[in-house]
């Protein structure tokens, strides 16, 4: 038998390789998301067919690559949704090593129970529907009920815009006489956050009515809590249709309060959403940008604050495999 040499093993370090991707929802957030990365965004080809049929292709390999791919699901939302899934099965088949979906606004997730028999849990589909496509991880702004985290079988990372509102709002309005209110008893949670972030500030909150036949309606009752001759920041995650949360802001001011914020997340802005808020009592409305807004859709009192240094920063620490709790003080 002749005789073996040593074996000797091939070794090569794979360089990690960061690529951002950005759908046509929403490509201003993902721009800037990528500029504050010290990247650009993949170069991508996407059209739609004369049927409506989504054609998606990139313009450079991603074989190995960490990918994230920013959509934000904005109207027309099932486009967006299925563009969204469109590029990360592209991503897939061209051998992306981890795919990362970023969503700053997560479709369909005030459908995550059911509240009558018969009823879809939309949100749960779509994370399905995300699962199926590819996705190994997501990264989420404020999702309406945090328990959608656990509909997804991965990591999700949940970020969180109240310490940008929170800031803005400790800075401006940081020397009145302020109160927490919650636009419904279902999220005080949250306002007691946002409490705790102001310095231990009081709490109230709208006891209301919904019926469950009318989607997008609410009547707002009356005010618990101690509002009178403060200046009252009203919390909420989304604002669609803006009845909820505009009967909450006149609510406050006939109890007697100073003067009425609204901060809220996701600007969705439905149908009679400017109208209702120009004509409601509230001096500023305060969101970010985790979706697009059109020209016409700002108006004198609007405030709308950039989400890309969250999205971004929370990109950074998976691609580094650091900790996204980090960037909430470890409270994430």
């Amino acid at each position: 038998m002749g005789h073996k040499g040593p074996r000797t093993s091939i070794s090569k370090k794979t360089k990690k390789n960061l690529m951002v991707f950005s759908g046509r929802a929403h490509p201003a957030l993902a721009e800037e998301v990528a500029e504050d990365l010290g990247t650009q965004l993949v170069p991508t080809s996407a059209y739609d067919f004369a049927n409506g049929e989504i054609y998606v292709r990139y313009e450079e390999s991603v074989r190995g690559s960490d990918a994230f791919v920013i959509q934000s699901h904005t109207a027309p939302i099932n486009e967006a949704i299925v563009e969204h899934l469109i590029m990360i099965d592209a991503l897939k088949r061209a051998s992306a090593k981890r795919i990362t979906v970023v969503m700053p606004f997560y479709g369909y997730a005030r459908q995550d129970k059911k509240h009558r028999g018969r009823e879809p849990i939309s949100a749960r589909l779509i994370a399905d529907l995300f699962a199926t496509a590819g996705a190994d991880r997501l990264i989420v702004v404020d999702l309406h009920t945090d328990q959608i985290q656990g509909f997804f079988d991965g990591p999700v990372d949940h970020l969180m815009a109240r310490p940008l509102l929170a800031d803005y709002v400790k800075e401006k309005y940081g020397d009145r006489e302020l109160a927490v209110v919650s636009p419904d008893a279902g999220r005080i949670k949250v306002a007691e956050q946002w409490s705790a972030h102001l310095g231990g500030v009081p709490l109230a909150f709208i006891h209301k009515t919904r019926d469950i036949n009318r989607p997008n309606e609410s009547a707002a009752n009356r005010v618990v809590g101690e509002v009178e001759g403060r200046m009252c920041i009203l919390v909420d995650d989304m604002i669609d249709t803006a009845g909820t949360i505009t009967k909450a802001a006149d609510a406050i001011m006939a109890e007697g309060a100073a003067g009425v914020v609204i901060a809220a997340t996701h600007a969705i802005f439905s149908g009679p959403a400017i109208e209702r808020m120009e004509a409601c009592s509230a001096e500023e409305i305060i969101v970010t940008n985790t979706l697009p807004l059109r020209e016409d859709q700002h108006f004198d009192g609007l405030t709308v604050l950039s989400i890309a240094p969250l999205i971004s920063a929370a990109i950074h620490e998976v691609f580094e495999d650091g900790s996204v709790t980090s960037l909430f003080g470890g409270r994430a």
